[in-house]
């Protein structure tokens, strides 16, 4: 009986040892994807490392931007997955990112890569404004949809227009810093100001404009193309408008903090972030991904989708935030939505 005891004792010891050999390596990952795709995001990981827990901080861009950067002598995350490329350049010059170049990186478009060799950060997917216009509220205020960013000056819609604070929001920065470089930073300002009298409120999220529109609670939400093909998807009554003079762009990437003492995992999550499973897991809301040819249209989404993206200039935009802030918060934050 003892021997049959210890050999029973012997394995549950071995079964012990097992799990301890894939305990848990814990990563504290900050971002900004999509509340509801969180979840998904960290099981597609664990099918192939289940060995390593994502803890999750996450919120919208602006807001783990400048958590990030307060933390910058304490570092709290391990690795940055799914924020704007303009906030990654932001920590790059702040020397808080680890170059690394992750397995498979030449297949990346180049745009989707940090210029650096190895690179501090590489792209996911590309995101993009978007305007999600509800057609029943329309219909109840008489109001004609519109076809450019121009048009929503218009007097026809004030108090009609929820967007995104840029300050809080990266699709809220980009809407900003991508109507400077369209019309000009005169224009862009004088646009800014005559689109500010027909705004009802400026909201702390990118996504929530559209749902506020697609709920009838407005009429138009700025908001950007993932939300609003979801948001339709779901059955708001909404048209995707695509302004005529072109969308401004960001696009989501993956980085290292410096001085993790997880460095080994950290690595890990960044190969996968840029696999061809993971690239696969973003095309399901997003139509750009980096690794061009598993890109593949979203429902609701126009099919040319990509040629209506602008020019962006990420380097100029990371470059001037700041001060792209401070002016739009002296100019318009009197509209902000209470925090």
């Amino acid at each position: 009986m003892t021997k049959y005891l210890t050999g029973a004792l012997a394995s549950l010891a071995a079964v012990l040892l097992a799990s301890t050999a894939i305990a848990q390596t814990e990563l504290t990952v900050y971002s900004a994807i999509e509340a509801d795709d969180l979840e998904k995001y960290a099981a597609r990981f664990n099918e192939d490392h289940p060995d390593i827990t994502i803890n999750w901080v996450r919120d919208s861009t602006g807001i783990v931007t400048a958590k990030l950067l307060a933390e910058k002598n304490n570092p709290v995350a391990d690795v940055v997955w799914g924020l704007a490329a303009t906030s990654l350049l932001v920590l790059k010059a702040e020397g808080m990112l680890e170059p690394y170049e992750p397995a498979g990186l030449d297949r990346l478009d180049p745009k989707f890569r940090d210029t650096d060799t190895p690179p501090a950060w590489v792209g996911m997917d590309a995101w993009a404004a978007a305007i999600c216009f509800n057609t029943v509220e329309a219909e109840k205020h008489g109001l004609t949809a519109p076809t450019s960013w121009k048009d929503l000056a218009d007097p026809q819609y004030r108090g009609h227009i929820v967007m995104p604070h840029p300050a809080s929001s990266g699709t809220g920065f980009l809407d900003v810093s991508s109507w400077l470089q369209l019309f000009g930073e005169e224009e862009g300002w004088a646009y800014m100001d005559a689109l500010h009298e027909n705004i009802k409120e400026y909201q702390h999220s990118g996504s929530k404009p559209c749902r506020h529109a697609g709920a009838g609670e407005s009429v138009i939400g700025i908001s950007f193309e993932f939300r609003a093909s979801r948001t339709k998807a779901d059955g708001a009554p909404i048209d995707i408008i695509v302004p005529s003079e072109g969308i401004g762009w960001d696009m989501e990437a993956t980085a290292i903090i410096a001085g993790t003492a997880n460095e080994e995992a950290a690595k890990t999550l960044v190969d996968w972030s840029v696999s061809d499973k993971a690239m696969e897991l973003y095309n399901e809301g997003y139509a750009l991904v980096a690794v061009p040819s598993i890109s593949r249209p979203v429902e609701h989404l126009p099919e040319d989708f990509a040629s209506m993206l602008i020019d962006n200039d990420f380097e100029w935009a990371a470059n001037n935030r700041s001060a792209i802030l401070d002016e739009w918060t002296k100019r318009y934050d009197g509209k902000s939505e209470a925090q």
